[in-house]
C-alpha cells in the first residue's frame, strides 16, 4: 500500500492522480444531483478523437482513468526494474507521453460498446407538445381545470391537463391549439384553433 501511495504522488503519475481526483469529485456531484453527465457536452467535441457517441464526461473519465492506471503500473516497473536514476527518469518523462497515447487507443475501442447505452435522440418532454393541435376531452376548460388528447408527431397520444384564459369556451369535441407550457402546475395554456385560419394550410 505505501508503494501504492508513493507512486501514485510521484513523477509522472501524480499529473494523473490530480486529474482523477476532480474526476471523482465530478462524479459524486453527479450522484448527489448537483452535476449532470451531459454538462459538457455542448461545449466540447469529442468526435474529432474518435470518442463520439458517449457523453465528454463518461469518454473523459475513461481516458483519465486509463491513463492514470498505466502511469502508475509503469511508473511501478520502473520502480523495481533498479535502472539508473537518470535513466529511469527519462523512462519516466517518455511514460508521461505514452500513456495518455496508449489510453486514448483503449478509450476508443471502449466506447464504442457503450454508445448503445447512449442513444442520440433527446428523450421526450412536455414542451413536444408545444404548437400540436389537440381535441377537448371535458365539458368546460377554464382557468382551473380541463384535458385535452393530444397525439405527438410520433403518433403516440396523450392526454394532458389545459387550461383556457378569456372567456372564450372551449366545448367538449372542440379542436385548441397547445401555445405554452406551465412548468410549475404542470398544464398547458390552450387556445382555439379553427384550420380555415392555420398560414399553413
Amino acid at each position: 500500500m505505501t508503494e501504492f501511495l508513493r507512486t501514485a504522488v510521484a513523477f509522472p503519475t501524480v499529473l494523473f492522480t490530480s486529474v482523477l481526483l476532480v474526476v471523482i469529485a465530478f462524479w459524486l456531484l453527479v450522484l448527489i444531483g448537483v452535476a449532470h453527465q451531459d454538462s459538457f457536452d455542448t461545449d466540447v467535441d469529442t468526435e474529432a478523437l474518435s470518442l463520439g457517441g458517449v457523453p465528454v464526461s463518461v469518454s473523459a473519465s475513461l481516458l483519465i482513468a486509463l491513463g492514470w492506471f498505466l502511469s502508475l503500473s509503469g511508473a511501478v516497473l520502473l520502480a523495481r526494474s533498479g535502472l539508473p536514476s537518470t535513466l529511469s527518469h527519462l523512462l519516466g518523462a517518455a511514460l508521461l507521453c505514452v500513456s495518455p497515447l496508449l489510453s486514448w487507443r483503449v478509450t476508443r475501442v471502449l466506447v464504442r460498446p457503450l454508445a448503445k447505452l447512449f442513444p442520440d435522440e433527446p428523450e421526450p418532454s412536455r414542451h413536444d407538445f408545444l404548437g400540436l393541435t389537440c381535441t377537448i376531452r371535458t365539458g368546460r376548460v377554464d382557468g382551473a381545470f380541463g384535458q385535452a388528447e393530444v397525439v405527438a408527431r410520433d403518433g403516440s397520444t396523450a392526454v394532458v391537463q389545459v387550461r383556457r384564459t378569456g372567456s372564450e369556451a372551449l366545448p367538449f369535441g372542440s379542436t385548441g391549439l397547445l401555445y405554452a407550457y406551465d412548468d410549475s402546475g404542470e398544464f398547458f395554456w390552450v387556445a382555439p384553433y379553427d384550420e380555415a385560419l392555420d398560414p399553413r394550410g
